[in-house]
């Protein structure tokens, strides 16, 4: 079954984890898709939103690898974040999960150095601003 790993960051926006942890959370309710598993991770215990509102994380820095899926939400943290090599490195732990999705996250995501031929379907101006990293 499908194990997802939700990477939390300071300055994230926690409207955008949420949004997507409800859909999969409400997965185990449908017969198909029970035993959905996820992890909430970061690379710290506890993780600050861009308001100031705080959450404490399940796994500190797991290996992004073991999971089928990663997901990274949006946040105004990302901007720093794609010149944190800690935080970068970590990414590209993923480079072969079958299943990376963001949400505003395009530049992050950049800096992680998606393999080549997968795709992204974000705005195309946010993917210029990657100078072909992607």
């Amino acid at each position: 079954m499908l194990k997802i790993a939700f990477v939390l960051f300071d300055g994230v926006t926690f409207l955008d984890f949420v949004g997507f942890y409800d859909v999969i959370y409400n997965l185990n309710q449908f017969e198909s898709s029970k035993g959905v598993t996820w992890d909430i991770c970061g690379l710290t215990e506890e993780i600050t939103d861009e308001l100031g509102m705080k959450v404490k994380v399940q796994k500190i820095r797991p290996h992004l690898a073991d999971y089928d899926m990663v997901f990274i939400p949006g946040g105004l943290g990302t901007r720093k974040l794609r010149f944190d090599e800690t935080f970068v490195s970590w990414l590209r732990e993923a480079q072969d999960v079958k299943y990376k999705v963001s949400v505003c996250t395009i530049v992050t995501l950049g800096s992680s150095r998606r393999p080549a031929g997968q795709k992204s379907n974000n705005a195309s101006k946010s993917i210029r601003s990657v100078n072909g990293v992607l």
